[in-house]
């Protein structure tokens, strides 16, 4: 059963401030949880509800749960006070289309077109992104990007993905699959990443990748503080273990980081040669590490790009656990060509 949380978090200015189409639905469908929330386009939550996904349980059985929250939101709202309904989803996502392509932690979801599913039960339009590119345009509209046209927005958490605002505009690419940041390849020969391939950034440098290090840390005997933080079980170490671990002075923890860090610095020099952004944005749960990522990353990417791109600033991305909520209420900014969120 889904539960609406705080009832409104805000209250509703009805017949003051918001005129007719003035707000968004946004659902931020994940893995573990689906997370509905009503706003209006300047990103204020004013209702807010969310429920456990349960994919294990089929694509219908997830469907009526997004409707349902949908339901919760719209309820007592016009219709014709309502953009729409934004969609951050577990990518591949084919945003042109609308469908969803085959995401790992959504198994059975092969080619869902959960855009048009949506808009026959709802009754309203939808747009749907992958959460990457959704995390990107929440940054760009609401958060540490806001009157900027150009952001690079990367995510370092269990896996490295990200999304690029070009001018004003969401960069798509061929069926909506541009800027898989965290496939480029770092390390020829490196690790063998999920996608298959071998070498990529988020094989080297996901809180993933910085796990399998610190516990192999664990295992050779060399990292003592992160050993004792897992009592002894490498199966136990995270990213954020090990981060305790480097704070606490365990050397092995902080060459882990150093070298994620490094990594990352030289995917960072990468996107700033390709995209020519205003600012770069890390976000995700690796961020967190602070200065022990941002301050060898920041230094790595200077080194490595040409003269004009060294004083891009690169900065933690500010949303946090909202970014996709946020994101799905940009996808209607968005299209707008980003007037709502001019500078």
């Amino acid at each position: 059963m889904c539960f609406l949380r705080g009832n409104q978090l805000r209250e509703l200015w009805e017949g003051l401030t918001m005129g007719p189409r003035s707000l968004v639905i946004a659902v931020d469908l994940g893995g573990t949880q689906v997370r509905a929330a009503l706003c209006d386009l300047e990103g204020n939550f004013l209702r807010r509800a969310e429920c456990p996904t349960k994919p294990e349980e089929g694509l219908e059985a997830v469907l009526g749960r997004i409707v349902g929250l949908v339901e919760q939101m719209r309820s007592g709202i016009a219709n014709d006070r309502l953009f729409g309904v934004g969609v951050g989803s577990p990518g591949p996502v084919d945003a042109r289309s609308g469908v969803i392509i085959s995401p790992p932690n959504l198994p059975g979801w092969h080619e869902v077109a959960l855009q048009a599913l949506l808009e026959e039960r709802l009754g309203l339009p939808v747009r749907l992104a992958n959460d990457a590119n959704a995390a990107a345009l929440g940054e760009w509209a609401f958060g540490a990007g806001r009157g900027h046209r150009n952001v690079a927005y990367v995510t370092i958490s269990t896996g490295i993905g990200g999304g690029i605002i070009a001018d004003g505009r969401l960069l798509l690419g061929h069926r909506g699959l541009a800027a898989e940041v965290g496939h480029m390849t770092l390390l020829p020969g490196g690790p063998r990443c999920n996608c298959g391939n071998y070498g990529c950034w988020e094989a080297l440098a996901s809180g993933t990748a910085i796990a399998r290090e610190g516990a192999a840390a664990v295992r050779a005997g060399r990292a003592p503080i992160l050993s004792r933080l897992v009592e002894g079980m490498p199966e136990r170490v995270d990213a954020r273990r090990v981060g305790e671990a480097a704070a606490q002075g365990d050397e092995a923890a902080r060459g882990i980081i150093q070298q994620a860090a490094e990594y990352s610095g030289i995917g960072v020099a990468n996107l700033l040669h390709l995209y020519s952004p205003e600012i770069v944005l890390i976000g995700g749960g690796v961020s967190r590490l602070g200065d022990r990522l941002f301050v060898p990353m920041r230094r790595v990417a200077r080194q490595r790009v040409m003269p004009p791109y060294r004083e891009v600033p690169i900065e933690p991305a500010a949303l946090r656990a909202d970014v996709g909520l946020l994101g799905a209420v940009a996808l209607f900014l968005e299209e707008d060509g980003g007037k709502s969120v001019e500078p």
